[in-house]
C-alpha cells in the first residue's frame, strides 16, 4: 500500500521590511480619503503621491533583500487598489465631481472599476507579458494624473465645481486608458547601476528644478505626456508593421514575377 504524499508545509511568517513599505502606501491612500473628506485637498493629493513613491520602493526593497513572496505580491495589489484605485476617485469626487450628480459618481466609479480590472489583468499576465511594456496605463500613473489635477486646483484656488466637467473627463479618460490595450514603456530595461554620460546628470538636475518651480503643473504635464505616449506609440508600431508587411508582399510578388519570366 502506497504511503500518502506529505502535505507541503505552510509558511506562517511574512517578510517585514518590504511589507512595511506596502503598509505605508496603503496608509497614504487611506489618509488621502480622510483629508479629502475634511476639505484638505492639497494634503490628499500629496498623500497619493507619497503612496506612489512608497509603492515603487517596496518591490525594489524586496528584490534587493531577496524577500519576495506570494503574500507580498497579493498584499501589494490590495494596497494599490486602495492607494491608486479608491483614493484618487474619492478625492476627485469630493473636490469636483459631487456637484455633477450621477455623472460625477459614474466617472469616479469608472475610474475605480478600471483600476481594479487593470490590477487583475496585470496579476494574471505576470511571467508571460513583455517586461519592457505595460498593457494599459499603470494605475499609479493614472492616480498621479488625477491627484496632480486636484493639486493644481487646490494650489491655485480653483473651486472644484467650476471645473467639474473637465475633472470628470480627465478621471474617465485615465480610467479607460488603464483598461486599454495600448502599450506603455515600463522603463524596466533602464540600468540604474550602469554608467551614463555626464549630460544625464545635467538633465536630472534641470528636471528637479522644474518640479520645484511648479510641482503640480510639472507632474500633471509629465504624467499626461506619458499617458498620451501609449496610444501614440501603439499606433506608430501598427503603421510600421503594416508598412513592413506591404514591403514583404512587394518583395514576394517581385520574386514570383521573375520566376515566371524565367
Amino acid at each position: 500500500m502506497d504511503e500518502p504524499e506529505p502535505k507541503p508545509r505552510i509558511r506562517r511568517g511574512i517578510y517585514l521590511l518590504p511589507n512595511l513599505f506596502t503598509t505605508a502606501a496603503l496608509f497614504a491612500g487611506f489618509y488621502a480619503v480622510l483629508a479629502a473628506m475634511q476639505g484638505r485637498f492639497e494634503a490628499a493629493a500629496l498623500a497619493i503621491f507619497a503612496g506612489f513613491v512608497l509603492d515603487g520602493l517596496d518591490g525594489r526593497v524586496a528584490r534587493l533583500t531577496n524577500t519576495q513572496s506570494e503574500f507580498g505580491a497579493e498584499y501589494d495589489s490590495l494596497s494599490d487598489m486602495v492607494a491608486f484605485g479608491v483614493a484618487p476617485a474619492l478625492v476627485v469626487y469630493e473636490w469636483a465631481l459631487s456637484g455633477l450628480g450621477k455623472v460625477g459618481w459614474l466617472a469616479a466609479f469608472v475610474y475605480t472599476a478600471a483600476a481594479a480590472l487593470r490590477l487583475a489583468r496585470f496579476n494574471t499576465q505576470i511571467g508571460a507579458a513583455d517586461k519592457r511594456y505595460f498593457q494599459g496605463l499603470p494605475s499609479p500613473s493614472g492616480a498621479a494624473i488625477v491627484a496632480a489635477g486636484v493639486w493644481i486646483g487646490a494650489d491655485h484656488g480653483i473651486d472644484g465645481p467650476d471645473v467639474g466637467w473637465l475633472a470628470a473627463f480627465v478621471t474617465t479618460f485615465a480610467g479607460l486608458l488603464m483598461v486599454s490595450n495600448f502599450r506603455f514603456h515600463s522603463f524596466k530595461e533602464v540600468d540604474l547601476r550602469g554608467r551614463v554620460p555626464f549630460v544625464f546628470a545635467v538633465v536630472i538636475m534641470l528636471g528637479y528644478a522644474l518640479v520645484l518651480l511648479q510641482p503640480p503643473v510639472v507632474l500633471f504635464a509629465g504624467f499626461s505626456i506619458y499617458a498620451v505616449s501609449g496610444p501614440v506609440f501603439t499606433l506608430v508600431r501598427r503603421r510600421q508593421r503594416r508598412a513592413s508587411r506591404r514591403r514583404d508582399r512587394g518583395v514576394s510578388d517581385g520574386a514570383f514575377k521573375r520566376d515566371d519570366e524565367q
